[in-house]
């Protein structure tokens, strides 16, 4: 039985395992402002350095597959605090770097430490909170997350400005350290650990295998991976789309990314609020509807040249509104169904999304051309692919069906 929690207790919490879901975002946007004088200071390309961030990407995809069975055979705290131990020092190495290899070679072990945030916080969530509050404390955790690229930026480009780009590793590391004594105050433990769990290789493989088996988290890992995707299209063309094609200067598109930013922090309290009255299914049918339909007005508009850059601001605006509902619910509908995986389906959650949204980017990055229709297409083919994904389990027999998730949800 869940643990009642205090009004409190619980914004102490949810705070908590924010600033845990942060580490990998402040790790890698902080830095961005820093890379010419990366560059210059460490004697390679950009190029090079814009390795690093490829490094990280390639850290946490696979480091999330290490933590789940980690977090089932130990409990949830000690591995997050080797993690974060490991981050630390792989922060302290970034600083101290003298070659851009060294410094790839730390921000791979940077992110290999730093992901077990991430794959921590929604194992303790999923083990702390009833269903409907899950889904109601991810929307906190996407709120804190989406606020982070508007602010580390920001902060890099000062440290970096005031001092220099090493600085901003020591302060991720401060940063890091202070979350580590938070979560050591704060956090409950979570899950007990399961000593019956294996970490060979052969037995952590079938682990992942029992997790693919479950057609809930396969199906809504599936829906919120491909849909979810749609943000990184848009990242990774925005700055091209906006500054090079509309013409925006810096610091003005510094202003749509924090506007674009908002659109999907304001829906996840919208989604807080809306599952006081309906289902997170019922909420991802209607978002997924929507942000189809969005999509591919965008992607007709564009094509036909109509919009100029306000008005496709306004629509990319609607569109990302429903990134905010998909998300939160598409993950706690996922991890619904374990207690006993909850590491395990954590860990293939996030290595799966972060691996969809790392094809999905480098695919709009190949079909690179001197107009918005490549990113606009790639956000709507991501909407529409999260939509029949989700259409398709309804249409086959022994779907999940809305009566039982109303049951999961009582629950």
């Amino acid at each position: 039985m869940e643990k009642k929690y205090t009004k409190t207790e619980y914004f102490k919490i949810v705070l908590v395992l924010g600033a845990l879901c942060t580490i990998s975002p402040f790790s890698i946007d902080m830095y961005l402002p820093g890379f010419p004088e990366m560059a210059k200071d460490l004697g390679t390309p950009i190029s090079n350095i814009q390795l690093s961030l490829t490094a990280y990407l390639v850290g946490i995809a696979i480091g999330q597959l290490f933590y789940g069975p980690l977090l089932d055979k130990y409990g949830r705290k000690k591995p997050l605090y080797g993690g974060l131990a490991i981050y630390i020092l792989a922060s302290i190495g970034c600083a101290l770097s003298q070659s851009v290899e060294n410094l790839i070679f730390m921000r791979f072990l940077q992110a290999i430490g730093g992901c077990a945030g991430m794959v921590s916080a929604q194992a303790i969530v999923r083990d702390i909170f009833p269903v409907k509050k899950t889904a109601q404390a991810m929307s906190l955790l996407v709120l804190v997350i989406a606020v982070s690229p508007m602010i580390a930026p920001t902060l890099g480009g000062f440290v970096t400005a005031s001092y220099n780009w090493h600085w901003v590793f020591i302060i991720l590391a401060a940063l890091t350290a202070i979350i580590w004594i938070a979560t050591v105050v704060v956090l409950p433990s979570g899950a007990l650990p399961d000593r019956e769990v294996s970490l060979k290789p052969k037995q952590v493989w079938k682990s992942y295998l029992k997790v693919l088996e479950n057609r809930q988290f396969l199906v809504y890992m599936l829906v919120g991976g491909i849909a979810g995707a749609a943000p990184f299209a848009y990242i990774a063309s925005s700055a091209d789309v906006f500054m090079n094609l509309y013409g925006v200067s810096e610091h003005q598109f510094g202003w749509i990314f924090a506007i674009l930013a908002f659109a999907m922090i304001g829906s996840t309290q919208l989604n807080h609020i809306l599952l006081k009255k309906f289902t997170s299914q019922q909420i991802i049918n209607f978002s997924l509807h929507y942000q189809s339909f969005t999509g591919l007005l965008l992607v007709v508009g564009v094509y036909f040249n109509v919009y100029n850059v306000y008005s496709l601001i306004a629509l990319m605006f609607l569109f990302l509104t429903a990134h905010g509902l998909n998300g939160p619910n598409t993950t706690a509908l996922s991890m619904a169904p374990f207690s006993k995986n909850a590491g395990s389906a954590s860990a293939m959650l996030g290595s799966m999304r972060m691996a969809i949204g790392g094809i999905v980017t480098a695919i709009v990055s190949l079909f690179h051309a001197s107009s918005a229709f490549p990113m606009v297409l790639g956000m709507a083919v991501c909407a529409l692919g999260g939509f029949v994904v989700l259409k398709m389990d309804q249409s086959i027999p022994g779907t999940i069906s809305r009566q039982r998730n109303r049951e999961a949800y009582a629950s």
